[in-house]
This record gives C-alpha cells, structure tokens and sequence, in this order.
C-alpha cells in the first residue's frame, strides 16, 4: 500500500506533514506514506525545506494520491510539462484533494461533475475550472475526496485510513492525535464528517 502525498514548491505543511503523520499512525509494515515531490528537495510556503521521498511518477503509481496545497499552485497547474508526469485514475486509485490541491485535480479532469471543497482563497479559481465548490470541510464521491481549510487533512486523512484500514483504524489514529481531554470530541467530529462518504461495509 504507497499512499503518496503531492508535494510541491511553496507547499502548506498543514496540508502534506499533519496528514503523513495521521497516516503513519496505522502500523501496518505494508504500509508505505510518502511525499511525492517534482525535485528532489522542495520549501514549504515558511521555509521548512523536505526531501522528497517519492516522483510523481511514483505517485501515479501508487494505491492513494493526496493533493497537498501550496502558494504556487496557479502557477502548477499551468505547467503542461508537470501537470505531465500526473497520470492520476480514479477508478484505480484513492484520490484526494486539500485546499488549493482541488484545483490539481480539476484541471487534471478528475472532478468533472463531482462538487467539491476547498479553500475560501481557492474557491474562484476552481469554479473557475468549472467545478461546484461546497461550503463544507470534507466531500468524497466515489474514489475521489477533497477537503477545505488547513485544519481538515485529519478529515482526508481518517477517509484513506477507513477506506484502506477500516473505520477503527482511523478512529484509533485520530484519537492518538487529539488533544488531551478533548479526544471523544475530535473523533466523533472527524467521523461524523466523514461516515456519510463511506461504503457501507466499511461503515458497519
């Protein structure tokens, strides 16, 4: 199982690190959390510099896609050449999306008839792309999953692990995460967000 999280130059550590730690929360040796870069090292929008540990081309292999976002996304998604090296597919892979990420995969084609969530920063330029932008924190259809506002990776984050692990494993990783004395609240917010955009069997 490689789960690989876009990360590229400029990119938001809320999105990209806060959810590679929720996932790596799932103990599992078949389980690989990678962030998937351009380059081989790439800065944060603060200037926290990371080296990448898997391509794009290595993500568009992988069982699950996350889209980080970053300041320069606008600029991402004009480049034909890195938009390229995307060969992202839903009806094989796990997608999602966070903030300006959701404009990734509507320019890529991914959301077309899908609505979706995102950034209040973002919203123009994704409806722009034609997508219907929703004022919720978390939306999945399908294979496919966006979320909007820093803070709601634990959201995208607790979908791929209840997708991939089971319910139970992303209630026990968000529990871990959560603040002291305010863990019941934290998981039964992030599973209520998210129960509704679930299959049935990994509901039950």
């Amino acid at each position: 199982m490689h789960i690989a999280i876009l990360t590229f130059e400029g990119f938001n550590e809320l999105d990209s690190i806060v959810a590679l730690a929720i996932l790596k929360r799932v103990r599992d040796s078949r389980w690989r959390v990678t962030l998937a870069c351009p380059t081989p090292t790439v800065t944060s929008m603060n200037g926290v510099v990371v080296h990448a540990q898997s391509t794009l081309e290595e993500a568009s292999s992988a069982d699950v896609v996350i889209a980080g976002s970053g300041i320069h996304t606008r600029d991402i998604v004009k480049d034909a050449a890195l938009m390229g090296r995307l060969r992202l597919d839903p009806s094989r892979q796990l997608i999602g999306a966070q903030c300006s990420g959701t404009l990734i995969l509507a320019k890529l084609g991914i959301l077309a008839g899908v609505p979706a969530c995102t950034d209040l920063t973002t919203k123009p330029w994704v409806q722009e792309a034609g997508v219907e932008v929703l004022n919720q924190p978390f939306f999945a259809k399908d294979n496919v999953a966006t979320a909007g506002g820093c803070l709601s990776s634990q959201y995208l984050a607790s979908w791929v692990i209840a997708r991939t692990a089971g319910l139970e494993a992303a209630r026990s990783a968000i529990h871990y995460v959560a603040p002291v004395g305010e863990k019941d609240e934290y998981v039964d917010r992030a599973m209520g967000n998210i129960a509704a955009y679930l299959p049935a069997k990994a509901v039950a």
